[in-house]
């Protein structure tokens, strides 16, 4: 979808510019969004999850969320609840806020990326869309999100974070 979008739009790819066409570069917004919003969060989503994951984060991650919410079970709830609530489609994340350095909580609708849409660098993002989850939960979202705590690899989430530090 997304070559494609590109090819048909008149787009100079070299130069990233409509060739004389503003209009079709605006009209393309959307659909870029959408499309490039999805590569990005689900190739973000692929390496969050590993069978060997679950548990708890360490080091600096692990301290750093014990900060900001005061324990791992309180932050576990807070993004929890905030997922959950999604209203139709979308992505509940973890981000660090790269001015503040500061963990934050945050959701987006639909395929809109954490970081073009909030400014946060994504660490963790839990899908809620429901071709995530409806063949094995059908739509109790809830049990879908307590679940995916069991898979997460907190050594990928950790690496994102350090490297959103540096």
């Amino acid at each position: 979808n997304w070559n494609d979008l590109i090819l048909s739009s008149g787009i100079n790819a070299e130069y990233g510019v409509a060739e004389g066409n503003s209009s079709a570069v605006i009209g393309l917004h959307g659909a870029l969004k959408f499309n490039g919003g999805g590569h990005i969060n689900h190739s973000i989503f692929w390496e969050n999850l590993s069978p060997n994951g679950g548990g708890l984060p360490t080091g600096p991650l692990l301290a750093a969320i014990e900060a900001e919410f005061g324990s791992f079970d309180q932050f576990k709830a807070k993004m929890s609840a905030a997922t959950i609530a999604v209203q139709g489609s979308g992505w509940g994340w973890l981000g660090v806020n790269p001015e503040s350095k500061r963990l934050q909580i945050a959701t987006c609708a639909n395929q809109d990326p954490l970081h073009a849409t909030t400014g946060l660098a994504p660490l963790l993002g839990i899908d809620v869309w429901e071709h995530a989850y409806y063949l094995q939960y059908k739509n109790v979202r809830p049990e879908y999100v307590n679940s995916i705590w069991n898979v997460v690899n907190w050594e990928d989430v950790a690496a994102r974070y350090a490297k959103a530090l540096s």
